[in-house]
């Protein structure tokens, strides 16, 4: 499923045009029909998680699911890790990405990138390490 095809399920479960959707997260008229076979920039994919109220990884995933087997408190728990990696990042002054300082938008790239990493060890985690008599069928 590529980007347009989710941006399209979303807005139909939101009871929306992609027109509006575009107006609304402020891109130019017909602007998603590129994403089919391209996606747009970081800044877009935050605008368009905030806007769905989904996680950025959800536009990254083969297959999205609005249905998280990850609670509250496995929430809290990627939030603070990525907090405190990210911070550890900053606080390096040397780290560099081909020989120049991370830029904004690369920075992002990165966060999103630690960001689905968290998510998807706390999800087999979760499959790894429950035991069956608890496990639902969306584990197996």
């Amino acid at each position: 499923m590529n980007l347009l095809d989710k941006v399209t399920l979303l807005c139909n479960e939101k009871g929306i045009s992609r027109r509006k959707m575009e107006r609304d997260i402020g891109i130019s008229n017909g602007a998603s029909s590129k994403w089919a076979n391209s996606s747009p920039n970081i800044e877009i994919i935050k605008k368009l998680s905030d806007y769905f109220d989904v996680s950025t990884d959800y536009f990254f995933s083969d297959h999205p699911s609005q249905d998280s087997p990850l609670n509250k408190r496995d929430e809290r728990d990627i939030a603070m890790r990525l907090e405190s990696t990210l911070s550890a990042l900053n606080s390096q002054e040397g780290l560099m990405f081909s020989g120049e300082p991370l830029d904004e938008t690369t920075r992002e790239l990165l966060k999103v990138s630690l960001e689905s990493s968290l998510r998807i060890g706390k999800v087999n985690a979760k499959q790894k390490f429950t035991p069956k008599k608890y496990r639902s069928s969306d584990y197996e």
